[in-house]
């Protein structure tokens, strides 16, 4: 478990500083964007690599707290989820003056889902189902955490090479599953991976949502690509299969992608489904469904 460091008062600013640069050596950079940037490092001590999140804190707009320190509300949902496997491990963090510093583990030898099909193209289905189940069985621990990612897609997933196991990245856009079932009225998800019911009408329920956002990745990682990429045609929830597939993903995909919010399966339902049990007895020990 990671611990609370610094603070940000300017009297102990340059102590904050020796803590981070005195345990961690920041590499090259690796990704940024709108939520900060994030580098390649290792820890020094052991040489164990890690990646290292910068946030500054003009950039945060939701806060939460962590034993009475007020943080970003990333930084407090990956507290609640960095124990599940499937989910990416959240290590330490610092507070400095201007920003949050996140310290996670860096897999090696690994490539986001995005990548990996961009690389590959279309998945054959028994690899597509593999990493299906890791990824609904990692959601649905993370909704039994009382929380929901909200940007779930395949930029968002990283593929480790060797063992093929996946990992769910950046809860940047996540949020506490609200206790009243009151549906989300912001997202700041990704467009094309957004329901229809946001699109219309501007709220969603985020666990619903997130069956959506699994179909659309389904259908990304069977198909080589997303399914809808104007609004339209996300209100139409009629996807068009650009190649040969299964009756089986083709019936899970367009449970998952069903226009009404309630018609969609449930992740038990999902979990369910004869076309993730396919092939499924070859396997010593695959991955397992929660119980119902």
């Amino acid at each position: 478990m990671f611990k609370i460091n610094g603070n940000t008062s300017n009297n102990d600013s340059k102590a904050k500083d020796s803590s981070l640069y005195g345990n961690y050596h920041f590499g090259k950079l690796i990704g940024s964007g709108g939520f900060g940037s994030v580098y390649a490092g290792t820890r020094k001590h052991d040489d164990k690599p890690v990646a290292i999140k910068v946030i500054p804190k003009e950039k945060i707009a939701d806060w939460s707290q962590i034993k009475g320190q007020k943080v970003p509300m990333e930084l407090c949902l990956m507290e609640k989820t960095c124990h599940i496997k499937g989910v990416i491990s959240l290590l330490d963090f610092y507070e400095q003056k201007s920003s949050f510093v996140l310290i996670m583990e860096r897999p090696e030898h690994v490539m986001d889902l995005f990548d990996y099909i961009t690389e590959k193209g279309a998945l054959p289905e028994e690899l597509a189902r593999d990493f299906f189940l890791q990824l609904v069985n990692a959601t649905h621990a993370v909704h039994q955490a009382g929380v929901v990612h909200r940007d779930i897609k395949d930029e968002n997933i990283l593929v480790e090479l060797k063992t093929k196991q996946l990992k769910l990245i950046d809860f940047g856009s996540g949020s506490f599953i609200p206790e009243d079932n009151s549906q989300f009225t912001d997202f700041d998800g990704t467009r094309v991976y957004s329901p229809p019911e946001w699109i219309r009408h501007r709220k969603y329920d985020g666990v619903q949502a997130t069956v959506w956002s699994l179909g659309i990745l389904l259908y990304d990682m069977v198909c080589g690509d997303v399914p809808f990429e104007h609004d339209e045609q996300i209100i139409k929830a009629n996807p068009v299969f650009r190649n040969k597939v299964s009756e089986g993903v083709k019936d899970l995909i367009l449970k998952c992608l069903s226009y009404r919010p309630s018609d969609r399966p449930t992740l038990e339902m999902i979990l369910e489904h004869p076309w993730l049990h396919d092939g499924s007895e070859d396997l010593d020990e695959g991955p397992v469904g929660p119980s119902v």
